[in-house]
């Protein structure tokens, strides 16, 4: 009895007699039958217990992956129902865009050729009147200038509506997107020194090495890349602009990392962030955060269906005001396209 009580409970048992010494191992018995039977009841529940909790866990792993389908569907029929809609504005637009292009620069040439004409007239009339003739014409020739300046920012945007709405397309092959990242990280860099020789941003490169070569389509991701670090320099040079602190130094990081099935790209700024209430906008076509004429609101728009669409990726961004922002793409090794499964 000493040994059951210490939880032995296969210590051997006299064989029951019919004295009182034998009526208590009768007793005896029945209770370490009662203990394991208890025992036997305690493990089936912790069983059973880590069987819902497991199931319980998988359930809500496949409602969050059911979410970011959904999210992604939705996203994905906007965006085909936004491409189909541009498409059409974009044909109608182009047409007469183009013969308000051509008629301005037209008028221009003609202008310049009104001048030549009429100088002896001008030559003739008073100083009065030669001043407010030599007025009109500049201010038509003014005029005309933006007008074509304009024009051409609306074709640019009709053409960014038009390679919008055909979609993501390219031939995938096996590359080293080490490789792929920083050549166009360099690539981003010049372009924008290019366009403003007193911009300058510190680049930090941390590439994984085990990265390695995976199929991809490149002249697409480089889209999305030059997309991204475009959008980090000019939200670091901005807050640079605003600071005021000599000390503030414009940095864009970016790094890749091996997980296996995936790998992941992140592009980290120290620019002026992206409030909250406008971060579910990002990916929509045709918003953008930049002033009039420094932004059509495509690119991210483009960059987002590329790398869900076309490579069955996923695209996120975290950021706070003031402080940083960082988007992380996130590309399966052995991803399809979306589009292409639906046409199969």
């Amino acid at each position: 009895m000493t040994a059951i009580t210490r939880g032995e409970l296969d210590a051997p048992i006299p064989p029951p007699g019919r004295d009182e010494i034998g009526a208590m191992a009768s007793t005896l018995g029945m209770l370490r039958d009662s203990l394991i039977e208890r025992d036997r009841l305690e493990h089936e529940r912790r069983r059973a217990e880590a069987e819902i909790r497991a199931a319980r866990d998988t359930a809500q792993a496949a409602l969050r992956e059911l979410n970011a389908a959904q999210a992604n569907l939705i996203q994905a029929e906007k965006m085909a129902s936004l491409g189909q809609l541009t498409a059409g504005i974009a044909h109608e637009i182009k047409n007469p865009l183009n013969f308000v292009n051509n008629f301005a620069a037209l008028s221009t040439e003609l202008l310049d050729e009104l001048k030549q004409t009429t100088r002896p007239a001008l030559v003739a009339l008073d100083s009065d009147g030669r001043a407010e003739a030599e007025e009109v014409i500049a201010t038509l020739t003014g005029n005309l200038q933006k007008i074509i300046e304009h024009g051409r920012r609306a074709d640019n945007i009709v053409k960014s509506m038009l390679e919008h709405s055909r979609g993501v397309t390219g031939d995938r092959r096996e590359v080293d997107l080490n490789a792929l990242v920083d050549e166009a990280l360099n690539l981003a860099y010049h372009g924008a020194r290019a366009q403003d020789q007193s911009f300058n941003i510190t680049l930090e490169r941390d590439f994984d090495g085990k990265l390695g070569r995976m199929q991809l389509a490149p002249q697409e991701m480089t889209r999305v890349f030059l997309n991204l670090f475009g959008n980090g320099f000019y939200a670091a040079a901005k807050r640079a602009r605003e600071n005021g602190d000599a000390s503030f130094r414009p940095t864009l990081r970016v790094a890749t990392r091996d997980f296996g099935e995936a790998v992941e790209v992140r592009v980290r700024d120290n620019g002026t962030g992206i409030a909250g209430e406008i971060r579910d906008k990002l990916f929509q076509p045709f918003f953008t955060t930049k002033p009039t004429g420094e932004g059509t609101g495509l690119g991210l728009s483009i960059s987002y269906e590329i790398v869900t669409q076309q490579h069955g990726g996923t695209i996120d961004v975290d950021s706070e005001v003031g402080r940083f922002t960082e988007f992380t793409v996130r590309l399966p090794r052995q991803g399809n396209s979306r589009g292409a499964e639906s046409r199969e």
